[in-house]
């Protein structure tokens, strides 16, 4: 199907994804569930773009989801920059930020932390916002971690057979924290189709309570929020954009910038948005995330 095809029938195109991955998980069994992800995901065509001090790197939405939860998790808890990009890198070899059911032994989630080894429970272990306050608690009684090298604090948390593996994924793991922390601006943006049912406001500001721990003000279809700093909103913006896979987020708008969900190339980029000769500028602050409607 070609990608005219693909947007006149977008039913049709997701049929097939979904025929596609009973299929392969038929053949590949559970063990094959990353593989069969990153199959999915690069038949649908969706995917996002983290840019950062010259380098882009790609990742699959539901990856990015994960990669922005870890992040925002690191903010709320006034953690230096080091800890998210160590925690990501860690994510990035034990499961590729994807939040497995299965790994070594009793191994789960984004972490692969073990049950057995007094991580929590296996349900407790497969909430990411779980996991990864557990791996920054064991992070932060590391001595030192914010100075130690990426690799070296990622195996004093995890203790790996194989330690040194962690440091290959150090450049796009910084990349994305500097862009997800709101150090870099405008940094990430998401080629995604539409979704297939309306957005909940309301499910939205739990969600950044629980990754934030910041108040968002449900108007209309939208979710508005308004953090204390620029970097900080750029935080959330950016949040919003590497989880509107799972939120069913259609515009981010950080003061005059405005991220618009579609399979265009434009979905990699900010708009600038202009104001009309009556129209005031909004606080400079300001995030306003705008759900999709019932049809």
């Amino acid at each position: 199907m070609t990608l005219a095809e693909e947007r006149a029938h977008p039913r049709r195109t997701r049929r097939g994804i979904a025929v596609l991955t009973v299929l392969a998980l038929g053949a590949a069994g559970v063990a094959g569930y990353v593989g069969v992800q990153r199959l999915v995901h690069a038949v649908s065509g969706e995917q996002c773009r983290v840019t950062a001090a010259g380098s882009e790197y790609r990742w699959a939405p539901d990856q990015a989801s994960n990669a922005a939860a870890i992040t925002a998790i690191s903010v709320k808890r006034g953690l230096p920059a080091r800890a998210a990009s160590i925690a990501i890198a860690t994510a990035m070899q034990e499961s590729k930020v994807r939040n497995v059911r299965f790994g070594d032994r009793d191994s789960l989630g984004l972490f692969q932390q073990r049950p057995s080894q007094g991580w929590g429970t296996a349900q407790q272990i497969l909430d990411p916002e779980y996991s990864t306050n557990t791996f920054y608690d064991a992070l932060e009684k590391v001595d030192g971690y914010a100075d130690m090298d990426i690799a070296e604090a990622a195996q004093a948390v995890q203790r790996s057979a194989a330690g040194s593996a962690y440091a290959q994924h150090e450049g796009q793991a910084r990349a994305t924290a500097s862009v997800l922390s709101g150090q870099t601006h405008a940094g990430v943006g998401c080629a995604l189709r539409d979704p297939s049912s309306p957005g909940s406001p309301q499910d939205v500001v739990a969600l950044l309570e629980k990754d934030f721990g910041l108040e968002g003000t449900v108007s209309g279809d939208s979710v508005v929020v308004t953090p204390e700093s620029t970097d900080l909103a750029w935080a959330v913006a950016s949040w919003a954009v590497a989880r509107a896979t799972d939120t069913g987020a259609m515009q981010v708008q950080v003061d005059l910038r405005r991220w618009t969900r579609s399979m265009e190339d434009s979905a990699f980029t900010w708009s600038t948005v202009r104001l009309g000769p009556t129209e005031d500028a909004p606080d400079p602050n300001q995030v306003r995330i705008s759900l999709a409607r019932p049809s």
